[in-house]
């Protein structure tokens, strides 16, 4: 049974710079929402990162939240919340595929995303896993969030060559020298 497995849970990083987190959350289950950020607000604290907090319709909504202030805002990394219960007709497995896709191809893409939408069978499950002295699942999104967000600036100065030559060897133009390569 789930209930008596141990999990490993990494310390989380420190940081040289400041961190902003934004956090996504699908209000639609109120109170589970407010427990999901009460503990993603309370690991960002304790990483020292800056938080914004940004509502959005459903669970659906929330990677393109992200996917547009990825694009358009400066945020280091990204917090989605939410809970989708399920219910009677196939639109719950829609949402928790699509809202999952859609995170998983932003971090794909070099978004630093933590996964807290919750997807359960039941209220009880949800009410269990958002309890930030519980299961505390918005913290673990902020954590995987930041962990990211570290990994993301270890290897950002790093650079590989482009196409056929490496990094810092010169080009050559229809036999003119056209300077050193660019990165």
């Amino acid at each position: 049974m789930a209930a008596n497995e141990s999990h490993h849970i990494l310390p989380l990083p420190r940081f040289d710079k400041p961190v902003k987190l934004l956090i996504v959350v699908a209000p639609y289950y109120k109170d589970i929402a407010d427990n999901l950020i009460a503990g993603a607000r309370a690991v960002a604290a304790e990483a020292g990162a800056a938080v914004d907090l940004v509502e959005v319709p459903g669970a659906l909504e929330v990677p393109a939240a992200i996917g547009m202030a990825f694009r358009m805002a400066d945020y280091d990394g990204f917090v989605a919340l939410g809970c989708v219960i399920r219910g009677e007709t196939t639109h719950y497995d829609t949402v928790c595929n699509d809202s999952s896709r859609g995170l998983t191809m932003l971090g794909l893409s070099g978004a630093c995303v933590g996964n807290g939408i919750l997807t359960v069978e039941n209220r009880d499950q949800a009410v269990v896993r958002a309890d930030p002295d519980g299961q505390n699942k918005g913290g673990g999104a902020a954590a995987a969030a930041l962990h990211l967000v570290a990994l993301s600036r270890k290897w950002a100065r790093q650079t590989k060559g482009i196409g056929f030559k490496p990094a810092g060897e010169e080009f050559r133009i229809a036999g003119k020298n056209e300077g050193p390569a660019r990165a």
